[in-house]
């Protein structure tokens, strides 16, 4: 038998699944292995990057998609186990689950939406390559990926504790360049609580001129109205430059507030903030590195 397609995975996973305990992804793999009657060497077979199985990498990308569809949710590093959502579906006792039968949960649809595809895009099947060039497939890939773990980060800093949220900021904003040192930065930020301002920072490693931050760990969406409220408190510092950033979003309200006044203030939601993590390398760490090469037609010149 051939190596079965990640889509082909989603059902038997989620059945495993269904006797809802905590399982590990290595038992998930090994189950599906011996239901697919898979050889030693299909088993064993490697991806181009020689640095994981083609099976695994198959049933990881099972259980992400089922993730992303809240039918399964991770409980620990390494383990899973079925939702509410994911019993309903499987009491309703469906012929198989793809990508198309996912369609039907927002939350998957809002993930296959922020990975850049059209909606001719996602009529095509993911494993079906043949119309597209391999740097849109690479590309596409990649776009997937990054989606995936920027959802990922943000759901993670959504459960870590307020100091760990400091830090995070504190790292950030470091990492891209604000504050000086670390330790003056961790003086700065989450000191102030003053008329809603939670910390400073210097803009530049000379401390020319300084930043006011506002961050907050929320779920709901952050209003024009404490958007305001920073921008007074700006005002009362006789300040120009403040971040407010957030784990939630802002209002169309909000946004429209902030390029109406003098003082310049960027708002970061949690989709932003995400990204700028795995931008400037917060929470995040190398797993492969891809390099793209193309012909250098200038070195044959005086062939």
């Amino acid at each position: 038998m051939a190596i079965p397609k990640y889509q082909e995975l989603m059902l038997p996973l989620l059945k495993f699944a269904g006797d809802g305990e905590e399982h590990s992804k290595r038992s998930a793999v090994d189950h599906l292995a011996d239901k697919f009657e898979l050889t030693e060497e299909e088993k064993k077979k490697l991806l181009p990057s020689g640095k994981q199985s083609l099976f695994d990498n198959r049933v990881g990308w099972a259980k992400t998609y089922l993730k992303k569809a809240r039918l399964l949710e991770y409980t620990r590093r390494g383990y899973f186990k079925i939702t509410e959502r994911g019993l309903e579906v499987l009491e309703d006792d469906p012929e198989k689950i793809d990508n198309k039968y996912l369609e039907q949960f927002k939350e998957f649809e809002e993930f296959r939406s922020k990975s850049a595809q059209s909606e001719e895009e996602k009529d095509v099947d993911d494993e079906d390559f043949q119309d597209r060039t391999p740097k849109e497939v690479l590309e596409n890939a990649y776009q997937t990926l990054r989606e995936d773990l920027a959802q990922d980060l943000l759901e993670k800093v959504k459960d870590s504790t307020p100091d760990f949220f400091e830090k995070l900021v504190i790292d950030l904003l470091i990492n891209m360049g604000y504050g000086g040192s670390r330790r003056d930065a961790g003086k700065a930020i989450g000191r102030v609580s003053d008329g809603g301002i939670d910390g400073i920072i210097n803009e530049d490693r000379l401390g020319l001129d300084i930043i006011y931050i506002q961050a907050k760990k929320w779920d709901n969406t952050v209003g024009r109205p404490e958007i305001q409220k920073f921008a007074g408190a700006l005002e009362g510092k006789r300040a120009k430059k403040g971040i407010f950033i957030t784990t939630s979003q802002f209002s169309s309200q909000a946004e429209d507030f902030v390029s109406t006044i003098g003082s310049k203030i960027i708002l970061i939601d949690g989709e932003k903030l995400a990204k700028y993590m795995i931008d400037f390398n917060v929470g995040v760490s190398t797993e492969e590195v891809f390099e793209l090469k193309g012909l250098d037609n200038d070195y044959f010149l005086d062939e």
